[in-house]
Order: structure tokens, then sequence, then C-alpha cells
């Protein structure tokens, strides 16, 4: 497949005998692992798989997925460790001021007086509002609430974001 991947999730486990996965869900898209959707299970070495999801629930925090054609746990025992993938073509138009993950990690964040604190490298999603953990080049990491009062501008082309730092935020 030539076409551009994107990570959706991580299966870290079997769950039950009936051919449910255990998912770790890297996507803030509540419809990605519904019932008809296609993901690929990618595992390194290997060509991607493509598998229909036939069920879906949340069960302690984890997205439980079953896939058409694998009923029983020995069918998808292989499939531990592997990441599910969407392709580029599959990604949905977002509205102004949102981004997806792999658009946000790898930023620079620079703050409005042109001071750069260092690279995106992962988004949390607590709550009310996702935060963006900065790496500095040394000390303790950064972390950036996506909120207007903090986030002035994002350049996902230059890959550069523009912060007004709130009180305590450097610290």
């Amino acid at each position: 497949m030539a076409e551009k991947m994107f990570t959706v999730g991580k299966i870290i486990n079997t769950h039950g005998i009936k051919g449910e996965v255990k998912v770790l869900r890297i996507t803030d898209f509540d419809d990605r692992f519904e019932v008809g959707k296609r993901v690929y299970v990618v595992n390194d070495g290997h060509a991607p798989l493509q598998v229909t999801i036939t069920s879906h629930r949340v069960h302690k925090g984890f997205d439980l997925l079953q896939f058409e054609g694998y009923e029983n746990v020995n069918d998808i025992i292989h499939f531990k460790g592997c990441e599910l993938k969407i392709p580029e073509s599959d990604q949905t138009e977002l509205n102004e001021h949102e981004y997806y993950y792999h658009e946000i990690i790898g930023c620079t964040v620079i703050t409005e007086t042109g001071e750069e604190l260092g690279r995106i490298k992962e988004i949390l999603s607590p709550g009310a509002n996702d935060v963006w953990v900065t790496r500095k080049k040394s000390g303790k990491d950064i972390l950036i609430p996506y909120i207007e009062e903090v986030v002035l501008d994002v350049d996902v082309k230059a890959k550069k974001v523009i912060i007004s730092p709130m009180e305590g935020l450097l610290e």
C-alpha cells in the first residue's frame, strides 16, 4: 500500500475467547471504531491486513473490537502488539482550529516574544481540553493546555506553534 497510513490505535491484548482485541485508542474521533469501519492491522515486516469491525464496546477505558472473520482468540492472538492504522484518504475534514495529532506532534513551540521552548512530543486528552507535552532541550517537559488564552497560532505547514505562557507554565 503506497498511501500514507496513520495510527489510530494499538492492540495491547486479546480479551476473552471470542476473538476480541483490547485496543489503546490513539485518536480522539469517537466514530473511528464504529461497526462497519475498516482499519488495517499493521505489524512491522508484514503487509498491512485490512479488517472490518463487527463489534465495538468500551471496557475499563479500552476499546474492545472484533473483526469480521475472526471469531476465536486463536485467530487474533498474533495481532497482539500490532497497530491499527487508516489510510490518509480515510481522514475526515476538520473544522477551523482542529488538528490531527500527527500535525501537532513535532511542532516547535515558540513564545510570543520569540523564545523557542521545545518540540511537542505527545498529546494528552485528560478532559475538557487537550494538553500538548513539549520536550525542552533540558529540564522537565512543559505541559501546554490547548486553550485560546495560551495557544495563539498554529501553523502546521511550518510546524510552529506560538503561545502566550500562563503564569507558572514555564516553571
